[in-house]
């Protein structure tokens, strides 16, 4: 009986999973062929003309069942020809010894209607670490390392390697699996989203896919067990650990990570922690990938809806519409459809034509309101900016509700995990002076089409290309507004205009120190996780001399200080006497040798070597 059981839900699984796939080659045909077919065959061959070849490779590695996988069989072929190898033959032929590679997957969006032209691609290659020794797995990561080289340059979608020890995943250690997350705080949070996300490409059926059962119950253990008593089939599950629940300060702090994160791409996160709020509000109640696995295995193909975002988000609707916050629901809406990049009107993407109709049939977008949405990429910058602030203050509201309802799960979490959570948030959120704010960009870019400088009364004011009517920021000082075009990458050499005015300010020089400005952001000094564990401090600056003066009136008595300190806040600071300028420099510890500085003086300048010396003395003490 139980056997029954798992033969059907195996198949019901891959029936869901080459759903997935068709999804996936829809939304990007060219890079879901690497992906899918050509990335297995490559971990399992090791030819010199091939991207991944070791020459000093004894045994070589196999993804499991990748020889009987057909899709890969018919490709082989055009693969042997893409690498320019004239063997007769297939490659694949079983070794007496390899290295067992238990299974390739993706998680995320990837396969689903939240896959974009933006979305990356996260690949879980697992290993048994029973089977495979250090040596066996330093060359699966070299091996990893030269196929991606080879992915970075030919395919369009980013594709991130995350090498998995099945023994790990059991006990749900992630630690290592994303290198801005913390042990503490992704652990059972992240299985849940693997086993609700993940896309098998090549390898063996996660053991915990097939363990439901609406007659009988079917639990993880009593599964496991009964494979092992006798070789099933052809050994094609693989055990990384059953799932029964989240702990609430894991969801806590998972929330805490999406709000972070939502700096760059907020749509994605907000959605995210939308979903964590309602787990962690209802964490008593059975996890969202078991409710999906469960609708996946008693399902039909014509109404399943085989894709956990669009699943997962009508209960997110489902719960918001319980507190009766249609504000609030009618923007969730509008963001779910923007990050699902719909196009009404294409004749492509049939599957996530099909999956919208399906969600937005039941949750509704007034007309109006989806013609200005579909515009979105012709929204003026204004606009564009309002919404995401309307962005941020939900998310501030979401985090908001969190800490208050509840305010004790934050204690079960690691503290310096905590500690580093909060100080990223407060790095790129919290206002201080002169700091340079940064922008909330609801898909990550900006529309600027073109920067207009003003100066009117003894103030600076940059307004976007097209119109005169709101001003992107304005300030006394020139430093301070060109920082913050440059911090927010809204500046753009050749598309910069400056009304006349009186000072001597030029627009030349205005894009000469933007882009010395931006690259002095970039270089140098990465944020790491343990500079947020400590006090904050300047760890660059660059040293811009009397900016504004003509080339025969600098001097020293005009400094710009535009600075980067260690948990990667951006600073502007003028000084018009040497004296505060060395005081500020001794208050702030820059005296010790750890400050990386640059300096920007117009190449012009009369005095030009005389006056860069004596500034450099200053700075240097």
């Amino acid at each position: 009986m139980i056997r029954k059981i798992i033969t059907r839900n195996k198949m019901k699984f891959l029936e869901y999973n080459d759903l997935r796939k068709q999804m996936f080659s829809e939304c990007s045909p060219k890079d879901s062929e690497m992906i899918l077919y050509l990335l297995p065959w490559l971990l399992s061959v090791n030819h010199q003309d091939c991207p991944g070849y070791l020459p000093d490779l004894d045994i070589p590695f196999r993804v499991h069942n990748v020889a009987t996988e057909k899709e890969i069989r018919q490709r082989e072929k055009t693969f042997k020809d893409m690498f320019g190898i004239h063997e007769k033959g297939s490659l694949l032929k079983l070794k007496p010894v390899f290295s067992m590679i238990q299974g390739l997957y993706t998680i995320g969006s990837i396969g689903t209607i939240s896959q974009t032209p933006e979305s990356d691609c996260d690949i879980w290659v697992c290993f048994d670490g029973d089977e495979l020794d250090a040596n066996q797995i330093r060359s699966l990561h070299q091996k990893l390392y030269l196929i991606k080289e080879w992915l970075n340059q030919n395919c369009k979608i980013p594709v991130y390697f995350f090498v998995s020890d099945i023994r790990d995943i059991r006990e749900c250690r992630f630690g290592s699996v994303d290198d801005e997350s913390s042990g503490s705080t992704q652990t059972h949070v992240l299985k849940e989203e693997f086993y609700r996300t993940c896309v098998l490409i090549c390898g063996k059926i996660p053991l915990w896919w097939v363990c439901y059962d609406s007659r009988v119950l079917l639990t993880y253990d009593r599964v496991l067990n009964e494979i092992r008593k006798i070789p099933y089939g052809d050994d094609d599950l693989l055990d990384l650990g059953n799932l029964e629940n989240v702990e609430e300060h894991e969801y806590f702090g998972a929330a805490l990570w999406q709000f972070h994160k939502a700096l760059e791409r907020p749509l994605k996160s907000i959605i995210k922690m939308m979903l964590l709020k309602m787990q962690l509000d209802a964490s008593s109640e059975e996890l969202v990938c078991h409710k999906f696995r469960q609708h996946i295995m008693i399902k039909n193909l014509d109404n399943m809806i085989h894709d956990p975002s669009v699943f997962s988000m009508f209960f997110v609707m489902n719960y918001y519409q319980g507190k009766s916050d249609s504000d609030t629901i009618t923007f969730i809406k509008e963001c779910f459809y923007l990050r699902c990049g719909i196009k009404p009107y294409s004749k492509k993407n049939h599957f996530k034509k099909k999956l919208s109709d399906i969600f937005f049939s039941q949750f509704d977008i007034d007309k109006d309101v989806r013609g200005k949405l579909d515009r979105f990429s012709k929204w003026d910058l204004e606009t564009q900016i309002l919404f995401g602030k309307r962005l941020f203050k939900l998310l501030l509201q979401i985090y908001r509700d969190i800490s208050k309802s509840h305010s004790g799960v934050a204690s079960k979490i690691d503290r310096e995990d905590l500690t580093v959570i909060g100080r990223k948030i407060q790095a790129f959120y919290e206002v201080k002076e002169h700091k340079v704010a940064i922008l909330p960009k609801p898909m990550g870019i900006l529309n600027v089409p073109g920067l207009i400088f003003q100066l009117n009364v003894g103030k600076w004011y940059v307004y976007p290309g097209n119109t005169s009517s709101g001003h992107i920021v304005s300030d006394m000082d020139i430093l301070f507004a060109i920082a913050f075009i440059v911090q927010n990458d809204l500046f753009e050499t050749g598309r910069s205009h400056m009304i006349p005015n009186s000072s001597s300010v030029s627009l030349p020089e205005i894009e000469n120190l933007s882009i010395k400005i931006r690259e002095f952001i970039h270089q140098h000094h990465t944020v790491i996780r343990g500079d947020y564990l400590k006090k904050a401090s300047i760890s660059k600056m660059l040293v811009v001399i009397s900016f504004e003066e003509e080339p025969w009136e600098k001097s020293t008595s005009n400094i710009g200080l535009i600075y980067k300190n260690s948990w990667g806040e951006i600073f502007v600071r003028r000084f018009y006497t040497e004296k505060r300028l060395r005081t500020f420099l001794d208050e702030c510890g820059c005296r010790e040798g750890q400050v990386l500085a640059d300096y920007y003086l117009q190449k012009k300048c009369i005095n030009y070597s005389m006056l860069l010396d004596r500034v450099k003395k200053i700075i240097e003490g």
